[in-house]
C-alpha cells in the first residue's frame, strides 16, 4: 500500500529523509513541545535514523534524558533515545521544527523556535482547527488575509512567518501515561501540505523520514480539505463536551445534542464552501465515527479538568469569524461560541484568581 505522494510505508526501512542535494547527512528535526504527540513523532523519526532533538521541560524531560522515550503501542512497543533538552540554543539551526504546542501558545513560542531557524528551516504545525497561515498563498478574494481569531494583531505570523509553514493534520491518538512514556492508542497518519498548494521538495523529504519511522505521512496538494474534515468533529464535540462534561459517546446518545452536533457540522461545511473548500464528507458518517470512539473525553474537556487554557479560538472562533467575513449564517455555531467563550473566560479568571 502506498501513501499518497509519499514513499512506500515500511517501519523498518533505513532512514531516507534527506534532500537530494544533501545526501551526506540525515534530516535534522527539533520537536518543540515534545508531549504525547511530539515525543511519539520524535521517537519514530529517531529510530529511522533522523537527527532528532526533543524540546521539553520538567519531569517529562528528566525521564526522557534518563530512559529515552518509551512508546507503548498496539503496533509494537519500542524505546528511542533522541537528544532531549530545555535549551533550543544548544541545538542550533535545524531542517524542520515540528510544533507539538497548543495553537494558543504559538505567539509566545519565539524564544523556543527562533534559535532553531536558518533561512530554509520549515515549521510543521501539528494543530487542530484553522491555522494562522490559512489564506497564505491561496488564490482567490481572501489571499493573504489575516484571521484575527488565530493570529491576533499578526503576533503569530511575526513569530512563525507563514512562508516557513507546512501544515499538518494529525490522525494519531496518543497520551502521556507517565513522564517519558507515550501510549499510542490508534492511528499513524500525519497528513502534510504546503499553504500554496504545491508539492514541495521539503514536504516530500519530511514525508520520507516519517515513513521510514513507520508512520503514514501523505503529502496533500490541498491540505485544507483535511483541515475542514477533522474540524467537523472538533468544532462540535470539543466545546459541547467542555460545556456539558460529557464524553463523545454520551453526546451522540443524547438526542438533542446529537442534532446540535449535526447542525453545527452542516453550518461548518457551508463556511468551508464560502471560502472555496468543498470537502467530500458525510455528516452522518462523521458522527457515526465519533460515536464509535466511545466514552472518550475530548482534549478540550481534558484541558478544562486540568485547569489549562481552552484551545477554542482555532476550533470555533475562527470559523465564526470566517462566517462573518463571507456573510454565511451560522446561528448554532454563534450560540455555542458565545457559551464556550464565556466558559473559557471564567475558567481563565478562576485560574488567575487561584494563582494570585
Amino acid at each position: 500500500m502506498f501513501c499518497r505522494l509519499s514513499p512506500r510505508c515500511h517501519p523498518h526501512r533505513p532512514a531516507l529523509a534527506r534532500s537530494l542535494n544533501r545526501t551526506e547527512s540525515p534530516v535534522k528535526v527539533a520537536v518543540v513541545g515534545a508531549g504525547a504527540i511530539g515525543a511519539y513523532v520524535g521517537a519514530a523519526l529517531h529510530r529511522a535514523g533522523a537527527e532528532v532533538h526533543l524540546i521539553a521541560r520538567g519531569p517529562h524531560l528528566a525521564a526522557m534524558r534518563r530512559d529515552g522515550v518509551r512508546v507503548l503501542s498496539p503496533r509494537g512497543d519500542f524505546t528511542a533515545r533522541p537528544a532531549a533538552t530545555d535549551d533550543p540554543a544548544s541545538v542550533g539551526p535545524v531542517d524542520y521544527v515540528f510544533l507539538g504546542l497548543k495553537a494558543n501558545s504559538y505567539a509566545a513560542s519565539g524564544p523556543l523556535v527562533h534559535p532553531l531557524l536558518h533561512e530554509r528551516t520549515a515549521v510543521i504545525a501539528a494543530q487542530n482547527g484553522i491555522p494562522w497561515w490559512y489564506f497564505h498563498g491561496l488564490p482567490g478574494p481572501y489571499t493573504g488575509r489575516r484571521i484575527e481569531s488565530v493570529d491576533p494583531g499578526g503576533t503569530v505570523s511575526a513569530t512563525l512567518p507563514p512562508e516557513r509553514a507546512i501544515g499538518c493534520v494529525v490522525y494519531a491518538a496518543t497520551e502521556l501515561e507517565s513522564p517519558g512514556v507515550v501510549r499510542h492508542l490508534e492511528g499513524t497518519r500525519f497528513s502534510i501540505g504546503e499553504p500554496d498548494l504545491t508539492v514541495s521538495r521539503r514536504c516530500l523529504d519530511f514525508s520520507e523520514a516519517m515513513v521510514a519511522g513507520g508512520l503514514k505521512c501523505p503529502v496533500e496538494p490541498d491540505l485544507r480539505n483535511d483541515i475542514w474534515i477533522k474540524l467537523l468533529g472538533n468544532i462540535s464535540f470539543n466545546p459541547i463536551s467542555a460545556l456539558s462534561r460529557a464524553t463523545m459517546a454520551q453526546i451522540c446518545r443524547h438526542r438533542d445534542t446529537k442534532v446540535l452536533v449535526e447542525t453545527m457540522m452542516r453550518e461548518t461545511l457551508e463556511v468551508a464552501a464560502a471560502v472555496g473548500c468543498h470537502p467530500k464528507i458525510s455528516v452522518e458518517r462523521r458522527i457515526a465515527g465519533a460515536e464509535r470512539v466511545g466514552d472518550h473525553k475530548t482534549s478540550t474537556l481534558q484541558d478544562l479538568e486540568k485547569g489549562k487554557p481552552l484551545e477554542l479560538d482555532v476550533l470555533l472562533a475562527a470559523v465564526v469569524e470566517l462566517a462573518a467575513l463571507t456573510r454565511t449564517p451560522v446561528p448554532k455555531l454563534c450560540a455555542v461560541h458565545a457559551l464556550a467563550d464565556l466558559l473559557a473566560t471564567t475558567t481563565a479568571d478562576s485560574s488567575t484568581g487561584a494563582a494570585a
